[in-house]
Formats: C-alpha cells, structure tokens, sequence
C-alpha cells in the first residue's frame, strides 16, 4: 500500500500560472475596480486554475467527516469520554449536529466516514464503512498505528476523493470526528512545524488547567519516545496520529490528485494538511483555509503551509463546521467570475 501510495502522490503537479493569468484577465475586465473584491476574486482566480477552464461551475460540494478514536484518551487529554465518537456519528447521522445545520445552510452534502471508530455500527444506516482499526492505541505508550495502517487509511481519504468526483463532486471540504484527536494533531503539528508542544497545544473540547498541562506532557512524552523523524511524514502519522486525520490526508491528496479545491476546517484538518503536504508539497495549490481556529496551534500550521484563513470566527467546534463556510465564500468568488457583467457588456467606461 505504501508503494502505491507513493505513485499516486507523483502525479499531483502544481497548478499551472498560464491559467491564474486568463483568470485576472477576466475579472480585471468586470465592472468594478481591480482587486476591489478582494479575496473573493483570489478565491475565484484559484479556482479556475485548479479546473483549468475560463468558466467552471461550482455544482455539488461535499464535506467528507472521518471518525475514529484514540487511545490517548486514557491519559485523561479530553472532557469527554470515547463513546461520545459513536454517539455523535448516530447525530450525523440523523442531520442533528452543527456539520448538517451550517452544510445544509450551503447545499453541501455530509458524508461520514467510519475510519477507526471503536463501535461496531449496524448496517445500511447511511454510515460509509471504511474501519482500518477500531481506534489508535496510546501514542503516549507504543506507537498510534503500524505504518502500514498509516498507509491504508490514507488511501481510504484518496478513495473517498476519487468516488467524489466520479459522482460529480465540484468541491470538497474535510472534516472529523474523534474524541482525544486534538491531542495527536498537536503532536503532529509539534513534529512537522519544529515548535513546542506547549506552543500548539489547546484545550480541545474545554479541559481545564491541570489537564492542559497533562496533556502538554503526554505529547512530550510521545515525541521522546518514538522521535518522529518529519521527513517521513507516514512514520510521523503512524507514531502519533489519528486514523481520521490520515483519513483526512489522503482526501486532500485525491483532490489535488483531481484538479478539486479541498476546504480546510480547523486543527485536525490542517494536521492532515501538513502530512498531505509533505507527501506532495504541490497539494497545497489546492488548499483553502476556510477559517482560523482557536486553538492555538491552528496558526502556527497554517503559517507552516502558507495559507491565510479567509475566517476568524472563534470557532473550535471541528466536524467541518468552519470548512463548509468557506465553501459558500468559495461558491460566491466563483458567482462573482461568472456573473458579474463585464465593462464592455455594461456599457460602461472603464478605468
């Protein structure tokens, strides 16, 4: 699995300049002056050039919910117990949680995927099953994973991606489900951006001080023991990751794979960016910060990626909420492109 991997990776290529030009050209020529919307008109020029056409549509979106579980939960790093993971997959479910209100306010579709969940879930209940483990192990006693776990849940984002697009998907946005997952996407972050642990670490679903300082060690006690080296980001996923955030990594590497936008949610979303990006650096052409966490490490990898989130809402909610905003700012810049009558169409005198 890992050498297949490794092919696809290969063939993500950076989007190409010739059509960010054709797209500047087109929205210098609306009736408004250059640059005056902003980064609606960069989202709009983006997206053009991950399409490679002058007038793309922006139809279906999907924001894709991995789930799984971590064994980490044991050192007390979370306010909520593990079984709130299966519990929270049955609200998806039935369009109950904050990811179906705010995809439904945007027409996006919300698929959810079981990637590592420790449940054994009835069948046809609209839950896609992909489970590669039920949950990591304790990444503060042996590594989360095997690597070659690593590699397959990873490829079920890439899955995922592909069947996306095969269905007609236009854009996709990554979400997820897991209590203890801030815990290993701080650990990912500590490793791949070189800062602190203290520095990335938040307080996830609201832990008090005390476990905010547990928490802190637990991760440093991780990195002590297995030293993840970055520059093999699937050794970095397999030591201190989460299924779901390598889940998440192989979604971004599909659509990039695919000429699709992924839109990022918060802290977990951008740890698998970061893998994504260390397996294919031309990833993050493909990349849109949809908003800013506040959990403190979010900035520190955004920074990292080079993206600048187009929100800061307070939000710290994950599932995707945050991502699905972005998608309807992506879907406006596009309305913008398309839409807007030209100088020569109006009849007014330009600049």
């Amino acid at each position: 699995m890992e050498y297949r991997l490794s092919q696809f990776v290969a063939q993500i290529k950076p989007v190409s300049t010739a059509w960010l030009a054709k797209a500047k050209e087109r929205l210098d020529s609306l009736t408004k002056p250059p640059g005056s919307l902003g980064r609606l008109e960069e989202l709009a020029a983006r997206y053009v050039c991950m399409r490679e056409e002058l007038l793309p549509t922006l139809g279906k979106k999907r924001v894709v919910v991995f789930a799984a579980d971590h064994g980490v939960v044991a050192e007390g790093v979370s306010a909520f117990p593990q079984e709130v993971t299966y519990q929270m997959i049955y609200n998806f479910l039935r369009g109950g949680a904050g990811i179906n209100v705010l995809a439904r306010h945007v027409g996006a579709e919300v698929e959810v995927v079981d990637i590592g969940v420790n449940h054994d879930f009835e069948p046809d209940i609209g839950l896609i099953s992909r489970k590669v483990a039920y949950g990591t192990r304790n990444l503060a006693q042996q590594e989360a994973m095997s690597r070659e776990d690593a590699a397959r849940a990873v490829w079920v984002g890439v899955e995922r991606a592909q069947e996306a697009v095969a269905q007609g998907v236009d854009a996709l946005a990554a979400g997820d489900m897991g209590i203890g997952n801030t815990t290993a996407a701080a650990a990912l972050g500590a490793v791949f951006t070189e800062r602190p642990v203290a520095a990335v670490t938040g307080r996830g679903t609201g832990i008090d001080d005390p476990a905010l300082r547990r928490k802190i060690g637990v991760i440093n006690r991780a990195l002590s023991l297995h030293r993840p080296e970055p520059n093999d980001p699937l050794g970095v996923l397999a030591s201190v990751g989460g299924l779901e955030i390598a889940g998440i990594a192989g979604l971004i590497l599909g659509a990039a794979a695919a000429g699709r936008p992924l839109l990022l949610d918060g802290l977990i979303a951008t740890a698998g960016a970061l893998v994504a990006a260390r397996l294919a650096p031309a990833v993050t052409d493909y990349l849109i910060a949809a908003h800013r966490s506040v959990e403190p490490g979010h900035q520190i990898m955004l920074d990292s990626l080079g993206l600048s989130p187009l929100l800061n809402l307070q939000m710290r909610l994950g599932e995707g909420t945050g991502a699905v905003l972005g998608l309807g700012l992506l879907e406006a810049g596009l309305k913008i492109y398309r839409e807007m009558a030209t100088f020569a169409d109006a009849g007014v005198a330009s600049k």
